[in-house]
């Protein structure tokens, strides 16, 4: 298929999932309608990680950091701006601290970034944490207006589709394209006029708007928000993790993965939490070894080249022992 086909391809898909994703409330009971609400969630959050940190191979962790700022935003504006103007000001906000802490940090790379942003996200919880307890006197806030359920969900599942229609875009672009280069080689992408500083910024920030405005929106599920929750690492960790399993340079590999892991979330973390970080961490060791492409990228011809690879494997162990005896 040529460049368009795969255009009108990836737009039917997304235009049916999310038909069937508008009708999910209006049949399913409330538990199918909270886990589509958290698989939504992590959508959105890893589909505009990948767009960037997969394209670039930058490891941000601080998606948890863009997150509570903008459900911080939320919990302080709803009493004063309507639903829309709040999730507006959490995306604003949290691409203003994207575009102060890219320029910072960006010349980074590796290790150092990665820490780095890690480091950063702690230091905007703590003071965040400092600032409730010394200045306002309290220890969370109680959100007093909050959206009926449909509000939330078709919000939520409004940013999910954005994000997976930017990334649709954004791939056939000539931001894009720089994207890639910067992950390719970033020096030779410089010696090619591309603006990389710009590119990385405006990259960063584009995550850092969905991950504000996803943690505008999903404040107001808990009703009650604190620093340690809605700046939980968690956050940040499993939207890596679903964007690696499920293929950080793909597009639908972050929706796959993000489908498995809610599914595995709601099912296995709150009866048995220990098998859930054990089934996450064994599922990254797999994708690692096996499916560096992710989920996203599994063939018949994958599993064909597994077999084939599983016989030689044991005709060679044979081989060996029949040597050694």
């Amino acid at each position: 298929m040529n460049s368009r086909q795969f255009l009108i391809r990836d737009l039917l898909v997304l235009f049916g999932l999310t038909g069937w994703a508008l009708a999910l409330p209006g049949f399913a009971s409330e538990f199918a309608v909270s886990m589509a609400l958290t698989c939504l969630m992590y959508v959105a959050l890893s589909s505009s990680w990948g767009l960037f940190c997969g394209s670039t191979r930058y490891l941000s962790l601080a998606t948890s950091a863009f997150f509570g700022i903008g459900a911080y935003t939320s919990a302080l504006a709803l009493e004063s701006l309507s639903w829309l103007e709040s999730i507006a000001l959490g995306a604003g906000l949290a691409t203003a601290v994207a575009v102060v802490m890219g320029a910072a940090v960006l010349h980074l790379r590796g290790t150092y970034f990665a820490v780095l942003t890690f480091g950063m996200t702690e230091l905007i919880r703590h003071a965040v944490t400092y600032f409730e307890k010394k200045v306002t006197g309290t220890v969370g806030r109680v959100l007093t207006v909050i959206p009926d359920r449909d509000t939330i969900y078709l919000t939520v599942l409004a940013l999910a589709v954005l994000a997976v229609l930017v990334s649709i875009i954004v791939r056939r672009s000539r931001f894009g394209l720089a994207l890639m280069g910067i992950g390719a080689d970033e020096q030779r992408a410089q010696t090619l006029g591309v603006n990389t500083r710009l590119i990385k910024i405006m990259g960063f920030a584009i995550t850092a708007a969905f991950a504000g405005a996803v943690g505008a929106a999903m404040a107001v599920r808990w009703t009650y928000i604190d620093p340690h929750t809605v700046f939980n690492p968690f956050i940040g960790f499993q939207t890596v993790l679903i964007a690696l399993i499920g293929g950080a340079m793909t597009l639908w590999g972050p929706l796959i993965a993000a489908i498995v892991f809610s599914v595995l979330a709601e099912t296995l973390r709150l009866q048995a939490p220990q098998i859930y970080m054990m089934s996450l961490g064994l599922l990254l060791i797999l994708s690692v070894l096996y499916l560096p492409g992710g989920l996203a990228s599994l063939r018949w011809s994958t599993f064909g080249g597994w077999w084939r690879g599983s016989r030689q494997w044991v005709r060679e162990a044979s081989a060996r022992e029949r040597k050694n005896v």
